[in-house]
């Protein structure tokens, strides 16, 4: 290939990455001004949690509390109503973005290593997915009820802001969201030979102790109960990486078997 093959190559990529990102953005955008239209459904959800009635307090029998949210700033609520809906748009729209940035990558790849890298691709999207759907039915509301609540005196009442509900709920949810990539990244390392499940079970208690460091700060609760409750997946997950691993490990056992005869 000459420079001029070269350098046309080259702008052909560029411009089909630039189609791409129009493509991504423009799905988020549409999806980004419905969400904005459809406000009372969106706040609906995204206010849920704060209120006693919701199912997962119905579930655990909490009892009835009373949360209020406050507006503090002259444009808060309109910023904060624009950057949720841009948030609800790119989870929404988050499928077609992860199937058109694979579409651009993968003539790239040989065939073995986009079936790899799709099921890489697939699978960490699932998790996280998981993972968020978990902090909003369970890790966000015991640390709202919990927080919300909580007083050094009953003097002291609590006004929370709308602006620190938002902050936190989306932190958690990145948090969790993260924390539920686990089996996908132990079996990327299993894969590269980087951890056995030996090794996982060796150290089984040591990571016990590090998943209930995890669960205490992201539920910062004096409940044991809600410690429990937000450690058990995540200890479940390490359990699944395991047996991920070991899966994984034999299946790499057997195909070198197979190419040696």
């Amino acid at each position: 290939m000459d420079n001029g093959q070269a350098i046309g190559t080259f702008w052909d990529h560029l411009d089909e990455l630039r189609s791409c990102i129009i493509r991504m953005l423009t799905a988020i955008a549409i999806l980004a001004i419905a969400a904005f239209g459809l406000k009372e459904t969106l706040f609906d959800i995204v206010l849920a949690p704060k209120d006693s009635n919701f199912i997962s307090y119905r579930l655990l029998g909490v009892e009835p509390f009373d949360i209020y949210l406050m507006n503090t700033g002259l444009t808060e609520q309109f910023m904060i109503h624009m950057k949720t809906a841009v948030y609800a748009g790119l989870l929404l729209a988050s499928p077609y973005l992860l199937y058109e940035l694979f579409r651009f990558v993968s003539p790239a790849l040989y065939q073995n290593e986009r079936r790899y890298a799709g099921r890489i691709v697939g699978s960490a999207y699932l998790m996280f997915l998981i993972g968020t759907l978990l902090n909003y039915f369970l890790v966000f509301p015991l640390t709202v009820r919990f927080l919300g609540t909580y007083q050094v005196s009953e003097e002291v009442a609590n006004m929370l802001t709308l602006q620190s509900y938002m902050d936190t709920l989306l932190m958690l949810s990145l948090v969790m969201g993260i924390v539920f990539e686990l089996p996908v990244v132990c079996w990327v390392m299993a894969k590269m030979g980087l951890i056995t499940d030996s090794f996982m079970s060796q150290y089984r208690r040591h990571a016990i102790i590090i998943i209930l460091i995890v669960a205490a700060i992201i539920t910062p609760t004096a409940d044991a109960f809600t410690l429990f409750v937000v450690a058990l997946p995540i200890w479940l997950l390490y359990e699944l990486s395991i047996a991920i691993v070991r899966i994984t490990i034999k299946n790499k056992i057997q195909e070198h078997e197979l190419k040696k005869d």
